[in-house]
């Protein structure tokens, strides 16, 4: 809890809180949307195979998130820790585990490995999503690392299946 609590006063920090502000609304869907849009009209067959892999594992991924938030119920930090703010208002009612970090690892990770130039903007990008959901009150760490965790799998999962496929790289 101790730090959750840290990483939430440092939110509420003005210059951290509009940074964290700005990913986690990124992080909502419209960072991931255009980069489809811009895989899909600059990255030849490439960036097509990728976005329908990134696009079929999200509807994968939101059924789970979906699934496993409806099933575990836990509150979000700001609802069950003392001193804890939300700085941003939820998408949802429950914390575990972190959409918005399940779909950046998710994503990062097959857009990365159709475009490994791709990799220091996305894992910055994911860190500070990931970060993000923490620093403003809306999860725990668990809800973060589970989240990656997922996300790993389903990224390697959609990639490993589109090669069986004969669809991937």
């Amino acid at each position: 809890m101790r730090l959750c609590l840290r990483a939430n006063r440092w939110g509420a920090r003005r210059v951290v809180g509009a940074l964290f502000r700005l990913v986690s609304r990124l992080g909502d869907g419209v960072f991931w949307y255009v980069l489809m849009a811009v895989l899909s009209v600059f990255g030849g067959e490439r960036g097509l195979r990728a976005t329908v892999e990134m696009a079929a594992t999200g509807l994968l991924a939101l059924t789970l998130y979906r699934l496993l938030k409806h099933w575990t119920q836990r509150p979000r930090p700001f609802r069950s820790v003392d001193g804890i703010v939300a700085h941003v208002p939820p998408l949802d009612e429950f914390s575990f585990p972190s959409g918005h970090t399940l779909q950046a690892v998710s994503f990062s990770l097959i857009a990365c490995a159709w475009f490994p130039m791709l990799t220091p903007l996305l894992l910055v990008f994911t860190l500070l999503v990931a970060a993000s959901r923490i620093v403003l009150g809306l999860h725990y760490p668990s809800d973060v690392l589970a989240a990656s965790a997922i996300g790993l799998v389903l990224g390697s999962g959609a990639l490993v299946l589109g090669s069986m496929l004969g669809f991937g790289l």
